[in-house]
């Protein structure tokens, strides 16, 4: 007697392991989907805390202070390249950031990650976000929705 497995067996197992595959893809894309929520959360608060931060040294008065100015940073580079400390004699510089997170959802690798993040001003309303002379929020350029249904560009 010889020992092995039938055809019938064979495509019985391979039916069975197609089906517990096809049930796993959706759970792996949607663990995939909330990764990338959490990096954008993430970098949002970074990006964020950065900006207060630079307010609150422009009210401290340790930035340069300009008569047409809100008091955010002219653009995102600033919070990594950092300011003069004019209140420091050695002329330190203020840094706000290690570096300028990516927004995780912008599909370009290759765009530098200031590009990557759409910018309002603090003279534009907040339905209607627009670039300006300073940068008073970031916002997902993702035409996408949350897994909240929020859509990112609103987070």
């Amino acid at each position: 007697m010889t020992r092995g497995f039938t055809l019938i067996e064979l495509v019985v197992t391979v039916a069975i392991i197609g089906i517990l595959a096809a049930g796993a893809m959706p759970l792996a894309e949607l663990a995939a989907q909330r990764e990338r929520e959490s990096e954008l959360r993430i970098a949002l608060r970074q990006i964020r805390a950065g900006l207060d931060a630079y307010k609150a040294a422009y009210v401290e008065q340790r930035v340069e202070q300009r008569v047409d100015a809100s008091g955010y940073p002219p653009d995102l580079a600033v919070l990594v390249n950092g300011v003069p400390d004019i209140t420091h004699p050695a002329g330190k510089r203020i840094y706000f950031l290690r570096r300028l997170p990516r927004d995780p959802f912008h599909p370009d690798p290759s765009v530098p990650a200031e590009q990557t993040w759409g910018r309002r001003s603090y003279a534009s309303p907040p339905e209607e976000p627009a670039e300006g002379k300073d940068v008073y929020d970031v916002y997902s350029k993702s035409p996408r929705s949350g897994l909240n249904g929020v859509p990112y560009r609103e987070w």
